[in-house]
């Protein structure tokens, strides 16, 4: 991920390799708000810079997934109340693509990645149009395969980049490449 880039909760550990940024997550970092736990967490970690209007955001990334949440992916953010998240979750020992909605009480869908190794690349995509946000990822046909369809509120800029979390441990590693903000197709 090319700079300039800014840091929400900046970890501990991390580094650019060429254009790729690598990440390790600090203890028990999370995004979530209210559903069905009662908490709020606040404090993943989230390299973004600013969009506006329409856009299509890409990005390839590569973890090793080892503990129940170790995620990583996407994330829109207008403030702490109203987000979204998108990427690879590891849950019931296995990878899923997983998207949460936020507007203050954060929902939660997941899309098994069955027969996908748990250090496969995986490259995410997340789409915003007037008042709505699609997800998908790439299947290995090279073929997208769309996870999610979300309102969304639309009436500024938001900020856009990489997320990773670590909910129940520390070392969590990532390696993003290839991120991309364009203009959304019509």
């Amino acid at each position: 991920m090319q700079k300039p880039f800014t840091w929400l909760n900046p970890p501990s550990q991390w580094r650019s390799d060429g254009g790729d940024l690598i990440v390790v997550t600090d203890d028990r970092t999370d995004f979530w708000r209210k559903t069905e736990y009662g908490f709020i967490r606040d404090d993943g970690h989230f390299a973004h810079r600013t969009a506006e209007g329409d856009f299509s955001m890409e990005v390839t990334f590569v973890g090793k997934y080892r503990t129940l949440y170790d995620q990583a992916g996407l994330m829109l953010r207008l403030d702490g109340d109203r987000w979204i998240k998108t990427g690879v979750e590891f849950v019931d020992e296995t990878m899923h693509f997983s998207t949460v909605v936020t507007d203050d009480t954060s929902d939660w869908s997941l899309v098994p990645l069955s027969g996908a190794p748990g250090d496969a690349a995986v490259r995410a995509r997340l789409v915003r149009k007037g008042t709505t946000v699609s997800t998908a990822f790439q299947r290995s046909d090279g073929r997208w395969q769309t996870t999610r369809v979300a309102g969304f509120p639309a009436e500024r800029a938001c900020e856009v980049g990489v997320m990773c979390c670590s909910p129940q441990r520390a070392g969590f590693e990532v390696r993003f490449s290839e991120f991309a903000v364009t203009p959304a197709w019509a």
